[in-house]
């Protein structure tokens, strides 16, 4: 007589063995039909999973995240599935869930197409209306792989014969049609109500450029229509604010071979670097930060005694010199620590805030680059707080302070918080990861913000907060951080006196905002679609006349703005004025300025906002107010967009 303890507490008696299913439809036939998997025991399990015995259940519908997983594993199935029946011969490999959705590795000698992907599509729709029950077997090893080499899956033989040898092995069936799988899946096809094929690529076997080459299909599965159809649209806005096309329309940066993953910098783009850096090192500053400035170029006995050698060591630009060997830093602690050691330190100088602009290289591999978002050279806005054990909360407090002040400037109000804790190999005494851990939690209670644990997920030397933001069409990008570190100082040789006069090692806080430049620049230009608030635009504002009578006074109002501070530039081209405003409205310059005879004759501008609206004619100083407040309002609020 098993008894079923469910998430609320309460409890369901069976005379006798039970599934998942049977519980789900004991509860209530709305249960019963909205169940993908179970939960039992802490383990994901089919419908069809039978209890022998006393058992804790948590049941999985479309609500859930893993009920999301579950479908998008399925549906990655379904598509083995449909390409098994329409492409013959064609060999599966490994299809897992990946965000937003799923994907499947093929052997094949066919190149899909465009067109092959919507007759699988097609295929996979009248699959999934024959609602077809999923059924699990377990196999013996030998038995599994015969099955799959008589069927010439050789692929699948070789990730049988290389699973442990106490391995389960399960194979899932709907139809005739059979896969290698651990689970769970949904009980039937029908459950698979919401899916698109996305795109074709090629992809390696086990990622290895040593392998042969596979075909790589990538869709998207949903809980319904309703939610597909929402995340097509994200899709489609985020192609239209790819950071790339717009640094190339907006001329921004460039990359190119000769310089894989580094960024060349033009004067537009150039300038948004520097409203961010100046605007950091500010805000720094006033929070009684001390900036510094370390080597690029550091020997490798460095990075071997703070243990980055062995744990990025394939990651780091080598090279030699004097028959030393370096290391271009890929990271910038072990330097800070240098700066901490020069002086024996007091405890009247804790906390110890070190920041640096520091500009890193890591090797990247080439097919994980990505524009700006993912390279090989790049600046964070890096610190180092050095401090007390007992100093640790009130440090990540004013920390969580500035990063909200920080994101809100760029307009970013919603911020996702998790914790990380210690992970199973770790340094440190329990005593004092317990501490650490605490007082990151206590930070977050005492704002009484949200926040995730994440077990296991801290760094091997510390506890971490990790902050995500969201952007305007809801992407999550993980951006700031702020880490316990009780390792690295002692390995360092970082000692202070402390009040009793005893030599103490301080703590180590690793904090960033931003996180590297380059990154935030690219989420930048595809939060705002390159329409960036007046404080950061390249332009703040061109002047155009409208014959060449105005040009003299064109070029004075020009040189008045720039001496109040502002980006300004004149365009006294012999175009028409509707080109003019056409052209740099593209620009997404936030203010057009023209002037004609009647500004000259009156002293006054005629201003226009990037959107269209006509602001009217105004006299310098209204225009320089209107200005100065709208650089003031940063992100928080486009000023120019109110109208």
């Amino acid at each position: 007589m098993p008894v079923i303890t469910l998430p609320d507490g309460s409890q369901r008696s069976f005379d006798n063995p039970v599934s998942v299913h049977d519980v789900a439809a004991d509860i209530g036939p709305g249960l019963a039909k909205a169940a993908l998997a179970g939960v039992v025991d802490g383990r994901e399990v089919d419908t069809s999973h039978v209890m022998e015995d006393d058992a804790s259940l948590a049941i999985i519908t479309d609500r859930d995240e893993a009920g999301l997983e579950v479908i998008r594993h399925s549906t990655a199935h379904l598509l083995a599935m449909a390409v098994q029946e329409l492409f013959p011969g064609v060999q599966v490999t490994i299809g897992p869930v990946i965000e937003d959705g799923f994907y499947y590795d093929f052997a094949t000698g066919h190149t899909f197409t465009p067109e092959d992907l919507e007759k699988i599509e097609k295929r996979m729709e009248e699959l999934a209306a024959e609602d077809i029950p999923v059924s699990r077997v377990v196999s013996s090893r030998e038995k599994a792989i015969e099955m799959f080499r008589n069927l010439g899956e050789h692929y699948k033989v070789k990730i049988i014969e290389e699973l442990p040898e106490d391995e389960e092995i399960s194979i899932y069936t709907q139809g005739a049609w059979g896969d290698l799988c651990r689970g769970p899946h949904v009980p039937s096809t029908g459950k698979l109500k919401a899916f698109k094929l996305t795109k074709v690529a090629g992809a390696y076997w086990r990622g290895d450029s040593k392998n042969e080459m596979l075909q790589r299909i990538y869709g998207t599965a949903w809980a319904n229509k309703k939610e597909l159809k929402a995340y097509l649209r994200r899709i489609e806005e985020a192609e239209k604010r790819d950071h790339r096309k717009l640094a190339r329309k907006l001329n921004l940066f460039h990359l190119q071979e000769e310089a894989p993953g580094m960024v060349f910098w033009h004067p537009a783009g150039w300038s948004i670097y520097q409203s961010l850096e100046q605007y950091m090192r500010e805000q720094q500053r006033r929070r009684g930060y001390h900036e510094i400035r370390t080597p690029q170029l550091v020997d490798m006995t460095l990075w071997e005694k703070s243990g980055h050698a062995d744990k990025f060591g394939d990651d780091m630009f080598m090279l030699s010199s004097d028959e030393r060997e370096f290391a271009v830093k890929p990271m910038n602690c072990p330097c800070h620590v240098q700066v901490f050691n020069q002086g024996l330190k007091s405890y009247r100088d804790l906390p110890l805030r070190l920041a640096e602009f520091g500009s890193c290289h890591r090797n990247e591999p080439s097919g994980s680059l990505h524009g700006i978002m993912r390279v090989r050279g790049f600046v964070q806005d890096d610190a180092h707080i050095f401090c007390t054990e007992a100093q640790i909360q009130a440090e990540v407090s004013e920390f969580i302070d500035f990063l909200h002040e920080v994101y809100a400037d760029f307009g970013f109000d919603e911020v996702i918080y998790r914790l990380s804790t210690r992970p199973e190999k770790r340094v440190g005494s329990d005593k004092v990861w317990d501490q650490a851990e605490q007082a990151l939690a206590d930070a977050l209670n005492a704002k009484n913000l949200p926040w995730e644990e994440l077990p296991g997920e801290g760094a091997f030397y510390g506890p971490k907060i990790e902050f995500s933001l969201k952007d305007c069409i809801g992407r999550v990008w993980q951006l700031g951080t702020i880490q316990v570190d009780f390792s690295t100082p002692g390995r360092l040789d970082a000692q202070y006196v402390a009040e009793d006069g005893s030599r103490q090692v301080p703590v180590m806080l690793h904090r960033a905002i931003l996180g590297s430049f380059e990154r935030f620049i690219g989420i930048l230009i595809e939060h705002y679609e390159g329409v960036f608030p007046a404080w950061l635009a390249p332009t703040q504002a061109v002047v155009m006349n409208i014959t060449d009578n105005q040009s003299e006074y064109a070029q004075k109002v020009e040189e008045s703005l720039k001496n109040k501070g502002f980006r300004v530039v004149s365009d006294l081209r012999n175009e028409k004025i509707g080109f003019k405003i056409r052209e740099h409205t593209i620009q997404r310059v936030p203010y057009l300025l023209v002037v004609g005879d009647k500004e000259v004759e009156s002293n006054t501008v005629a201003v226009r906002a990037r959107r269209g609206e006509d602001l009217g004619s105004m006299d310098l100083d209204a225009f320089e107010a209107l200005l100065t407040e709208d650089v003031a309002c940063r992100g928080r609020i486009a000023l120019e967009s109110q109208h």
